[in-house]
């Protein structure tokens, strides 16, 4: 591939480029190649140009065609769930794989844990989201949840700011409801949940959520949230940072016990 290899593309770019370079490599205009695929050349040049995304079967053809391992249709993988944001598509696979995710969380109970009451009016809240939209995006967020339900369930590592147990999502029945759940994840063997108390004062993670996932080859991803859905990133620099910042949230953190007597107090006193 041409110029430099830029680490966090998304698949869709990366999946344009491959085609592109392969399509060139192979001296074919994008008709003859689309006439070999059995698809119509300007399908093909609407995906080298990244306006249009790839099927499971076109990806499966051009891997046939080229000779590749799966490269496409990896790829391919990675863009199929369209009810997620654009910028957070790539990270699926990355976290339904993942043998440890450590999330940080500055405001809201991850989404890893939430409720469909709770998950609903949070996702309610993006701006000009349909009725159809919103059940899209619900479904695919609990869809996250099953990794949760596998015979080898990843460690999850949950830390949050004492404000996540504060901040109303919903009614108060909902809130007690979420956070008697998050008590309840927490006792399991694989998941360990802290809270950065107010005491603290401020911290690092007051700039935005992210989360961490580590793959059995020990290969890390990072997602790191903001306003304009978040971006992924795999290069060394960036994933050395957020790693150290998480580690550096987590020393600010309660004790895993004592953070969930507080997720209960709160539970029981506050959203009574």
């Amino acid at each position: 591939m041409a110029g430099r290899r830029n680490s966090d593309k998304t698949a869709l770019s990366l999946f344009s480029e491959v085609l592109r370079e392969a399509r060139r490599k192979a001296g074919l205009s994008s008709d003859e190649l689309g006439a070999k695929l059995g698809y119509s050349g300007a399908l093909v040049r609407s995906i080298e140009s990244g306006h249009r995304t790839p099927q499971p079967d076109f990806a499966r053809r051009a891997d046939e065609f080229f000779g590749l391992p799966k490269v496409f249709e990896k790829t391919e993988e990675r863009l199929r769930d369209l009810s997620f944001p654009v910028s957070y598509r790539p990270f699926v696979p990355y976290e339904k794989a993942a043998r440890v995710l450590r999330i940080f969380e500055p405001a809201l109970v991850t989404g890893l844990f939430q409720i469909p009451e709770y998950a609903r009016v949070v996702l309610a809240a993006r701006p000009h989201t349909s009725g159809e939209e919103l059940e899209g995006l619900l479904a695919a967020r609990l869809a996250r949840q099953e990794i949760l339900g596998r015979a080898e369930p990843p460690l999850v590592y949950l830390v949050m700011d004492e404000a996540v147990l504060h901040r109303q999502v919903g009614s108060a029945e909902v809130m007690r409801e979420q956070l008697g759940c998050l008590a309840e994840v927490a006792q399991r063997v694989n998941v360990t949940v802290q809270v950065i108390p107010f005491a603290a004062g401020p911290h690092v993670g007051l700039q935005g959520g992210l989360t961490i996932a580590e793959m059995a080859d020990r290969d890390v991803i990072v997602f790191v949230d903001n306003i304009a859905d978040g971006q992924v990133s795999e290069t060394e620099d960036t994933v050395a940072q957020v790693i150290q910042r998480f580690d550096a949230l987590r020393a600010e953190a309660l004790p895993k016990r004592a953070s969930r007597d507080l997720i209960m107090k709160m539970a029981e006193e506050r959203w009574t």
